[in-house]
C-alpha cells in the first residue's frame, strides 16, 4: 500500500493529513495526486464518500504558494459543499499558511469581500456568487493555474454550464483544469474536451454506483402506513448511529419532522426555504450529535460528510435512479459500514424497480422478513417525469430538463437557464 509520503506531497500536509486520521490513500487519491502535482489536467469519478476532496486540494496545496493572490479555484454547486470543501482544505493546510475562503450566496457579499481584502490564496466558489465577484471586480482569477470542477454532474444538473463557461473564460488558458464527479454522463466529457488539455481519466467503480459496505434493503407499504414503519425503522437503529430521512418536497420535510418530534426523538431540518444561517445551525446540530435524525430534501443528497450516520430512510423514491445513489452515499462513508432502507409506497414501485435494475448487489425485500403483506402494485402516476429520467444506453438523457428554462435571478447576460428537479429542494 502506498503511503502519503510516497505520493510527493509536501511534508507539512502529511503532517496535517495524518493529524485529521488520514494513514493510507484511497485509491482515487492513490491515482490522481501524482498526476495532479505533475501539473496534468484530471477527470477522476469515483463513488461518493472515498476521498474525492482529498485527492484534488492535496495536490494542490502542494503547489500553491502562500501569501500570494488567488491561485487555486474550486467550483462546486452548493453552498453546503463550498463550506465542507473548505473546511478539508483548512484542516490539510494547518502547517504551510495558505489561506482558503468559501464563496457562496446566502451570506453577506460584504463579509467576503472584507475577508478577501485580507488575502487568500484558495477560494471554493458556488457559480452566481463567484460571478457576482468577478463583475464587481473583487475577485481576479488571472493569477490563477489551478482549477477543479466539483461534483461536475451536478453543475450539470442544476443548470449551471453557462457558468461555468464564464468563469473559465477569466482564467488563463494554461491553466491545470482538474474534473471530478460521481457519475460521467456525455455531457460531462463534451466540456472536457473543449476545456482541458489531453486529460488523464481515473475513473473508479464507474459500471456500479453503490457501495458494497450499505445494507440496502426496502419495505412495500401503503402511503398511509409509512410513518409508522419510519418510527420503527427509527428504534431499532443501532445505538450511537445518526438516520438522514430523505423526502421529496420541502413542506414534507417539515411535517414528517414535526411529527418526529412529537414520537419523542430529536430531529432537525435542512431544505431549500432555510437561509444560510439556519442550515449552518441544522448541520452543526447534527454534526455534534445534538440531533441524532436529519429530514432532509435532495439539496442534502451531496456535500454531508458525518461518520456516525449509519442509517438512511428514503421515505420518498426520487424519480431519478442516480439520486437514489447519492442519497445513500451519506452513509458508509471513507471505507465504513451502513444501512439504507427503502419506503416503497406501491404507486411508486416502478420507480423504484429501476432502481433495483441499476444495481448489481442484493437489495433485500423486507416484507416476508416482518410478515407484511405486499400491497396492490399500481402503475406510476408520474409518467411525464418517467419518461424525461436518465437514459442509461446514452441514448437520450433528457433527465436534464433542456426543454424547459426558466430565467435566474442575478443572471449576468439574461441568458435562459435550465429548469432542474434540485431546484425545487
Amino acid at each position: 500500500m502506498v503511503s502519503f509520503e510516497e505520493l510527493g506531497l509536501n511534508m507539512s500536509i502529511v503532517k496535517a493529513v495524518k493529524e485529521v486520521g488520514m494513514e493510507n490513500p484511497f485509491p482515487i487519491q492513490e491515482h490522481c495526486i501524482p498526476l495532479i502535482l505533475k501539473g496534468k489536467d484530471v477527470i477522476g469519478q469515483a463513488h461518493t464518500g472515498t476521498g474525492k476532496t482529498a485527492a484534488f486540494s492535496l495536490p494542490i496545496l502542494n503547489r500553491v504558494k502562500s501569501r500570494g493572490p488567488i491561485q487555486a479555484l474550486v467550483i462546486v454547486p452548493t453552498r453546503e459543499l463550498a463550506i465542507q470543501v473548505t473546511n478539508e482544505i483548512r484542516k490539510f493546510s494547518k502547517y504551510i499558511g495558505i489561506r482558503s475562503l468559501a464563496i457562496y450566496g446566502g451570506q453577506s457579499i460584504n463579509i467576503q469581500k472584507e475577508q478577501l481584502r485580507r488575502g487568500v490564496q484558495i477560494i471554493v466558489a458556488t457559480p452566481g456568487r463567484l460571478i457576482d465577484h468577478l463583475k464587481q471586480g473583487t475577485i481576479q482569477l488571472e493569477d490563477v493555474n489551478s482549477v477543479v470542477l466539483d461534483e461536475a454532474d451536478r453543475m450539470l444538473d442544476m443548470g449551471f454550464i453557462d457558468d461555468i463557461k464564464f468563469i473559465l473564460f477569466y482564467v488563463n488558458e494554461r491553466r491545470q483544469t482538474c474534473l471530478f464527479s460521481a457519475t460521467m454522463p456525455i455531457e460531462i466529457l463534451r466540456l472536457s474536451r473543449e476545456y482541458m488539455k489531453d486529460p488523464e481519466q481515473i475513473r473508479l467503480n464507474e459500471a456500479e454506483i453503490s457501495l458494497e459496505t450499505i445494507d440496502q434493503s426496502y419495505l412495500i407499504v401503503e402511503e398511509r402506513e409509512k410513518f409508522k414503519h419510519l418510527c420503527n425503522f427509527v428504534r431499532n437503529r443501532e445505538k450511537g448511529q445518526q438516520t438522514i430521512v430523505f423526502v421529496a418536497t420541502k413542506q414534507r420535510t417539515q411535517r414528517i419532522a414535526d411529527d418526529l418530534n412529537r414520537e419523542g426523538f430529536r430531529v432537525i431540518t435542512i431544505h431549500g426555504d432555510l437561509s444560510q444561517r439556519q442550515r449552518d445551525y441544522s448541520m452543526n446540530r447534527f454534526k455534534n450529535g445534538s440531533e441524532d435524525i436529519l429530514v432532509a430534501t435532495d439539496i442534502a443528497a451531496r456535500g454531508i460528510d458525518v461518520p456516525t450516520v449509519g442509517n438512511i430512510i428514503n421515505y420518498d423514491i426520487p424519480e431519478d435512479p442516480v439520486i437514489y445513489f447519492h442519497r445513500i452515499g451519506r452513509t458508509a462513508r471513507a471505507g465504513g459500514s451502513g444501512k439504507a432502507i427503502s419506503l416503497v409506497s406501491s404507486s411508486r414501485y416502478e420507480d423504484f424497480v429501476r432502481i433495483l435494475n441499476r444495481t448489481e448487489l442484493s437489495v433485500k425485500r423486507l416484507n416476508d422478513e416482518i410478515g407484511l403483506e405486499v400491497p396492490t402494485l399500481y402503475a406510476s402516476r408520474n409518467r411525464v417525469s418517467r419518461q424525461r429520467s436518465f437514459n442509461y444506453n446514452g441514448q437520450n438523457r433528457r433527465r436534464f430538463g433542456f426543454n424547459r428554462s426558466i430565467n435566474r435571478r442575478g443572471s449576468h447576460y439574461g441568458r435562459q437557464y435550465n429548469q432542474s428537479p434540485y431546484r425545487r429542494a
